[in-house]
């Protein structure tokens, strides 16, 4: 799988969760936020790994012209990280606990725009087809590693369930993912 579309489908995968978090918030919904803010973590961290171990250096290895865009994409993780750190350590559904979350959100949703509109693009122009390819594999394959699902985990599911899970998971733009997308984006098992 391309690598610009494996880490897209993570960055939906995140927005789902956001989306959820948001409706268990509306609804006073404390332990499912505590839940759901748990599974939040769980992905950004992998996330975040694959692309500072993997992703960020072969862009920077595409072109100088990444340079500044990698350096920033780095802050930006270490912003959130630390948030996720404070947010760890205050109790679930506090006020200060809810507008931390509500902090990590608005960067993440960020960075991950920033990434689509402006480095993605870019990148796909930069790197050759079998190297994004390769990439992505790559990333798949640190993403098992580290114990988040993988594609191969996603294989055996039908088309329709990938379409329920990506229902029940609140996955934006589900409509228009074709298999491929699908697989990559759910999660294998719900919270």
């Amino acid at each position: 799988m391309n690598a610009l579309t494996l880490l897209t489908a993570d960055h939906n995968r995140v927005r789902g969760l956001f989306a959820r978090f948001t409706e268990a918030q509306e609804s006073d919904d404390h332990q499912a936020m505590e839940e759901i803010a748990r599974a939040i973590f769980v992905e950004l961290a992998v996330h975040t790994q694959i692309e500072e171990e993997i992703f960020y250096p072969a862009v920077r290895d595409a072109g100088e012209e990444f340079s500044e865009e990698v350096a920033e994409a780095f802050e930006e993780h270490h912003v959130v990280k630390a948030l996720m750190e404070e947010v760890t350590a205050l109790p679930a559904g506090d006020e200060a606990w809810t507008a931390k979350m509500q902090v990590i959100v608005e960067n993440v949703e960020h960075h991950a725009s920033e990434e689509e509109q402006e480095m993605f693009p870019e990148v796909g122009k930069a790197m050759d087809k079998d190297a994004l390819e390769d990439l992505g594999m790559r990333l798949d394959q640190r993403k098992g590693e580290l114990g988040a699902p993988t594609l191969a985990d996603r294989e055996g599911l039908s088309t329709e369930q990938l379409k329920e899970l990506a229902r029940e998971q609140a996955i934006p733009g589900r409509s228009q993912m074709d298999r491929e997308e699908l697989m990559a984006t759910v999660t294998p098992t719900a919270l």
